[in-house]
């Protein structure tokens, strides 16, 4: 038993001496998370650490990052780029399914290889087969009938607004439908009380949660506020200045900045799982670490882009980042753990599922945390890769 303990300290002893080599926490998280074994599917969940993934190889160059993300998806594409087990679910998972898009085009740009192109084609196709709401909103699945979540534009914004710029960047009917999904999120889910936005809106009005004027659920939740705001600076990357909509998407932007840094919780170190005030500090809330990872990323890209003045957000976004990493990563015994990471939050269609507890704030507090659940490793490598760019 002695001589295991031992063992145990020396292997431990040593790790520690990795983890002191002063590597960026965006590769060492990287690295961390790629030893776990990350399966080999298309889900989102996975796409979220992938874009990760892409961030460090774009700091480092080193190929080893690209050839990762091939080797995590090639087992699952035909050789003309086809997904090995697609089976026709894209219409019944929705807008969730279409995550994987940006990875396509990463990986197209970064081979040349014709499969990854075909890949990407045959998901923008079915953006165009997704139902809609009756003001052409894309329904963020079959299953919620009528419904847009924030959620949903991280899923497609990014990948529709990329794909448009590299092939069809004079299609004015598609930039104005990229916009057009953000006008309707703004429209519905705009909070004008705290001016952060709620999860998702039903344009019928028939959820057990929508809210009979707007249609909004009731909760703010964090993650999804998280998933918008990045969707916001993504499409923008891609989106013609020239375009009405640019303007638009902007300002969106620079009015949630204001919000979310209204909501910060300084002696928390982050922001509240259900951020509204009349439940911040609440039984069972808490400050959740995928969402403030999010968020930080945003202010950090945002001040890269130019879109918020880097002399009003940087001595903010530095201290939460600073606080972020304090409270949610855990190096221990050679390894680094994200912490804090709730495992999901949704909306349910038609009110059938857990009615009692659909859109409250138990449908949330409810759900497990997660240790190194990628939808919180992911966001905090981009705020790692952000910030350690910008601090040299």
């Amino acid at each position: 038993m002695k001589s295991q303990w031992l063992s145990l300290l020396t292997i431990c002893g040593a790790a520690a001496t990795a983890l002191a080599d002063k590597r960026p926490y965006s590769v060492l998280m990287t690295e961390a998370t790629m030893a776990r074994k990350v399966a080999k599917v298309r889900w989102y969940t996975e796409q979220v650490f992938y874009r990760g993934v892409q961030y460090v190889y774009n700091a480092t160059g080193d190929a080893k990052y690209a050839a990762y993300i091939r080797g995590q998806l090639d087992p699952i594409l035909t050789e003309n780029g086809t997904f090995t087990n697609w089976d026709g679910v894209a219409s019944y998972e929705g807008l969730d399914n279409l995550r994987v898009g940006e990875t396509m085009l990463f990986l197209w740009e970064h081979t040349g290889q014709q499969r990854y192109l075909n890949t990407a084609d045959f998901l923008r196709r079915e953006i165009d087969r997704q139902n809609r709401t009756d003001e052409g909103g894309l329904w963020h699945m079959d299953k919620t009938p009528d419904q847009q979540w924030l959620d949903g534009l991280w899923m497609v914004g990014a990948f529709y607004a990329h794909w448009t710029a590299l092939f069809e960047p004079g299609n004015g009917t598609a930039w104005d439908d990229i916009a057009h999904e953000f006008d309707l999120i703004e429209e519905h889910c705009r909070d004008p009380g705290t001016g952060l936005l709620f999860h998702g809106y039903d344009e019928s009005r028939r959820a057990v949660w929508a809210d009979p004027v707007t249609g909004a659920s009731p909760m703010l939740w964090d993650r999804a506020d998280g998933w918008y705001f990045n969707a916001l600076l993504d499409v923008l990357d891609w989106f013609p200045r020239s375009h009405p909509g640019f303007g638009r998407l902007r300002g969106y932007f620079v009015t949630l900045a204001e919000a979310l840094r209204r909501a910060w919780d300084g002696e928390g170190g982050g922001w509240w799982l259900v951020m509204g005030p009349d439940y911040v500090g609440r039984k069972g809330n808490y400050i959740e670490s995928s969402g403030t990872a999010l968020f930080v990323t945003g202010f950090l890209k945002g001040m890269r882009k130019g879109y918020i003045p880097k002399h009003e957000y940087q001595e903010f976004a530095f201290g939460a980042y600073d606080a972020m990493t304090r409270k949610f990563v855990n190096e221990t015994c050679g390894t680094i753990n994200w912490e804090g990471t709730v495992k999901v939050g949704h909306l349910n269609g038609n009110g059938t599922f857990e009615a009692g507890l659909t859109g409250s704030l138990q449908a949330y507090i409810k759900e497990p945390i997660a240790q190194n659940w990628l939808l919180g490793v992911g966001p905090f490598i981009y705020a790692s890769s952000e910030i350690e760019a910008m601090r040299g």
